[in-house]
């Protein structure tokens, strides 16, 4: 090459006039078309042996020209104004003569291509060999002439398979409507914010469906202005439909095309590093990077070495095209995992070829399998509950009160007699440290423990009902019946209330309605705070009526059950129809369940402050989270996944929060992360906050505090720890850790847990290697049969061969609260026994164009430094939400036979997607899911 060549702009589908003879006679940017004339998209693939194929030739919408060297990107006005949704096709004779006549020029440009290439390769060859003696200037055509090779070595590695593959990138419209709808929605939105017929540049965004990207929208109005070589403030509902046409178009080049022109603003067609550095800042902005928007410079430096390497100070539209073709070679680094349509279909073929019966067979079975544990235990339960109440029914149906209160006094005995039962064994799904105990033992295999609170629930929904049915049934039937019976039916009863008939205000006021109805105002108190509503401050209430929500007031009003239990012996001693103290049988209800509580409660206090733990380390990082690190006391043994209670007196004297431990059982220190989530963890960040100093350098703004702090720390106590569905983790071959936000925390003392094993095992292997003796460790393999050759001795701990760690948040500042841990594990696991994969949802998904610039960055600078740009680690973030259809198949393909626990912590609305993929998967085939879930 003897200079610069000129930019060309590069369709997949050239527009000419459909009566045009040859290329030369297309009309000039400035020629008006008249609106009779026909146009044909022509598409052809330039294939790796110089061939020139024609792909097709159909109808076409415009005319693009750019300075007469290629088809280019500008509109003449006259047909953008003319042009409609619908074309007629030109004969068929016009369109065979002309595809003719195009491919046998192409053919021609073909040739003359590969002579031009051959030319240039025995220059450059000749050029760069004499280098050294040429001096400045040929420095420069050296340059060129490197860039010119690049250029067409790219265009020759452009394969039809490789542009079909970018077809599904850059897409500036993500909508699950076809065009015809998709174009409806966007005139309604015209109609709707049109000022007289015309659509303002600020209204742009919304019109379109981009309101949340208002910038990024906004830079591509004006690059489809400058396309049309204008830069205008309003455009009409046609000019509308050909910016949607644009922006909507199939052809991957169009696309890439129109992304160019909103980098090259200047319109001359390069990319400058400054240019690179804004168009890199507003995709930051548009997908709520702030920390990528502050190292905007730095990534359009890292764009420009790679892309530049001849440093001209400039990049072109082929290099960016070739970026995007290419970037999935960088992202070699934990790859998301991959659809396994094979093995899919072998797991879902079961269901597509059985009848409903069979179905219906196969759900039920698989629910009895499920749920074996709740059904008998409920079962047990509801029995125990109509045994008594039957009892009791019968038992005062041959007393004489039966003869005048009637059925209404034996429905209240009844019914008493399961409130008896319910208000005792309550308390034993909260006796956390009995519970932690026992499912340790043999008992744990056959008692749901994990799902104690739902337990604890539905007695506290059998309780409503029963105190319906027994209030009910006494204040508005049998004392009525009583007030108003005959003398000679209150003959039957005077033994139990005197010689003088009773009203209904004598039979309130006494022992047993006075305790009576204290305790329905009190229970329904505490029920009515404890409900999702009021606990979670779904109900907003004006001002002083709003500290009735939030869990301060759940956490006070549940102690008003002290004074209820209290009340509810009293009440069983006074009662009206039983006189013998054997028979009054509501204190031997109470009496052990009371007194196993009460231990807890006591075991706790005294636990608490003989657990004195000294902090360490406090640390506020991005999205609220407050990050305790404490001593750990000698006593305090627990296991991964497990919790504990913290209380702070600085900011409540009475209150107890559980938070997931952290740490793993081998860190010789305590740790919790804290999110704000409610009044008190408000107030706990708050008192830290003004305990905390100013972070040093390289901390990433976070405000810090350590023991060498000057100022005093307020004091943390804590008590546990206390059993949890993750702590079981180790009964798996396979692990699937789900954590939505916060939600990832009891999976960290997992995979810190796990990852000291690999470092005890490589131990284990290094010394067995130094015996002369080989090693069969399975930890990590692929395979879990692999584990049958684990010797005895170390067959428990090499039990879990692999974990899968997803880690799904909309905020980029939650990926430090463990970016340490992450790290770690990147750097020691070599065997792959981890694999995490963190997604941010606030970023747009990979293809969408306002993505597309950040998804490039991410795996040059990954290539390049190890680093993820998004998360500050080495584990690769994925953009948007995970296919969990995909996850679990890959996982189900690659750990056949494997027994695989699947655990999630989160809000509730995944729990249901992931519980249906278990039941889906274990419907075909020998691998084995189990679901477990922890809500927050």
């Amino acid at each position: 090459m003897r200079g610069a060549s000129k930019h060309e702009r590069r369709w997949a589908s050239d527009s000419v006039p459909g009566n045009a003879k040859m290329m030369s006679e297309v009309s000039s940017p400035g020629t008006e078309s008249s609106a009779a004339e026909e146009f044909v998209e022509v598409t052809l693939d330039l294939q790796d042996d110089d061939r020139i194929i024609l792909r097709s030739v159909e109808p076409a919408t415009v005319i693009n020209i750019d300075n007469a060297v290629s088809v280019g990107s500008e509109t003449p006005k006259s047909a953008s104004i003319s042009r409609s949704p619908t074309f007629k096709r030109s004969s068929s004779n016009l369109l065979r003569q002309f595809s003719q006549e195009l491919k046998a020029e192409a053919v021609a440009k073909a040739r003359q291509f590969s002579q031009e290439l051959k030319a240039e390769l025995k220059w450059f060859s000749w050029s760069h060999g004499h280098s050294t003696s040429t001096g400045a200037g040929n420095g420069f055509d050296s340059a060129l002439a490197a860039r010119a090779l690049r250029k067409r070595q790219a265009q020759l590695d452009r394969t039809r398979s490789g542009a079909h593959k970018a077809l599904r990138g850059l897409r500036f419209i993500s909508s699950k409507s076809n065009g015809v709808d998709a174009w409806n929605e966007i005139q309604s939105n015209f109609d709707r914010l049109a000022k007289d017929g015309f659509l303002y540049r600020s209204d742009f965004a919304q019109c379109i469906g981009m309101k949340d990207s208002k910038e990024f929208a906004l830079e591509l109005f004006d690059a489809l202005s400058r396309r049309r070589r204008l830069k205008v403030e309003k455009i009409s509902k046609e000019e509308l439909f050909e910016f949607w046409s644009q922006i909507t178009d199939q052809s991957f080049d169009s696309r890439l095309q129109i992304f160019f022109d909103m980098v090259d603003k200047n319109d001359d067609g390069r990319i400058t590093e400054e240019e690179v550095k804004e168009i890199i800042m507003l995709s930051a902005s548009a997908n709520k990077l702030s920390r990528l928007k502050e190292q905007a410079e730095e990534y359009a430096a890292l764009i420009m070495e790679e892309l530049d390497p001849e440093r001209l100070g400039y990049i072109e539209l082929w290099q960016l095209e070739t970026l995007l073709l290419q970037k999935d070679t960088y992202l070699n680094y934990s790859q998301a995992l991959s659809y396994t349509s094979q093995a899919l279909s072998q797991n879902i073929q079961g269901l597509r070829n059985k009848g409903p019966i069979t179905r219906i067979r196969t759900k039920l079975l698989y629910y009895l399998q499920e749920n074996w544990r709740r059904i008998w235990v409920l079962t047990l339960w509801a029995m125990i509950l109509v045994g008594l109440f039957t009892w009791k029914f019968f038992q005062y149906k041959h007393k004489q009160a039966y003869k005048v209160m009637g059925y209404c006094l034996l429905t209240a005995k009844g019914a008493a007699e399961t409130l008896k039962f319910n208000m005792a064994i309550i308390l034993l799904p909260v006796c956390r440290n009995t519970i932690t105990w026992i499912r340790s033992t043999r008992l744990g295999y056959i008692v749901p423990f994990d799902d104690n609170i739902n337990f604890h629930k539905t007695i506290a929904a059998a309780i409503v009902i029963g105190v319906i049915l027994h209030v009910g049934n006494h204040l508005a039937c049998d004392f009525p019946r009583l007030v108003q019976s005959s003398d000679e039916n209150y003959n039957y009863v005077k033994g139990y209330f005197g010689p003088d008939k009773p009203t209904y205000l004598d039979l309130v006021k006494g022992w047993e309605g006075v305790t009576g109805i204290l305790m329905v105002i009190l229970m329904a108190v505490a029920f009515t705070l404890a409900t999702r509503w009021f606990r979670r401050s779904l109900i907003k209430l004006p001002k002083p009526f709003d500290r009735l929500t939030g869990f301060n007031a759940f956490w006070y009003s549940h102690h008003l059950f002290v004074i209820v239990y209290v009340l509810l012996v009293i009440h069983g001693i006074f009662l009206y129809l039983e006189h013998r103290w054997y028979r009054k049988t509501t204190w031997m209800y109470l009496a052990v369940p009371v007194l196993l509580y009460a231990g807890e409660r006591t075991l706790r206090f005294f636990r608490s402050g003989f657990y004195s733990v000294r902090l360490l380390k406090v640390a506020i990082y991005p999205g609220n989270v407050l990050a305790l690190q404490m001593s750990k006391p000698p006593q305090f043994r627990y296991k991964s996944g497990q919790y504990m209670f913290v209380q702070c007196p600085a900011v409540s004297p009475f209150e107890w929060h559980p938070f997931s431990i952290t740490s793993a059982p081998g860190d010789d220190y305590l740790s919790v992360h804290i999110r704000q989530l409610g009044d008190w963890t408000q107030e706990l960040k708050r008192v830290f906050a003004e305990a905390c100093e100013p972070p040093v350098a390289g901390k990433s703004g976070l405000l810090r505090a350590d023991e060498t702090t000057k100022k005093c720390l307020p004091k943390l106590l804590i008590d546990g720890p206390y059993g949890a569905p993750a702590q079981d983790y180790r009964n798996y071959d396979v692990l699937l850790l789900v954590g939505l936000g916060i939600g990832a925390t009891p999976f960290i003392s997992i995979l810190k847990d796990l990852l000291n094993n690999i470092v005890k095992m490589e131990e284990q292997a290094d010394s067995i290697a130094d015996g002369g003796k080989e090693s069969d460790l399975s930890f990590g393999s692929t395979d879990s049969s692999s584990s049958a050759r684990v010797s005895p001795k170390r067959k428990k701990i090499l039990k879990t061969t692999n974990a899968y760690f997803y880690w799904v948040t909309r905020e980029q500042g939650s990926f430090d609260w463990f970016k340490g841990v992450m790290n770690e594990i990147a750097e020691i696991d070599q065997r792959g026994v981890i694999e995490m994969h963190n997604y941010l949802t606030s970023v747009y998904e990979e293809g969408d164009a306002r993505s597309a610039l950040i998804t490039m960055v991410q795996a040059l600078n990954h290539a390049k430094n190890g680093m993820d740009i998004v998360s500050g680690t080495r584990v690769r973030t994925h953009f948007a939400r995970p296919n969990w259809k995909k996850v679990f198949s890959r996982i189900c393909s690659k750990h056949c036979n494997a027994k695989i626990g699947v655990f999630y912590c989160g809000a509730p609305i995944l729990a249901k997607e992931l519980s249906n993929l278990c039941y889906e998967f274990n419907q075909k085939g020998p691998t084995k899911f189990d679901f477990h879930k922890e809500h927050f």
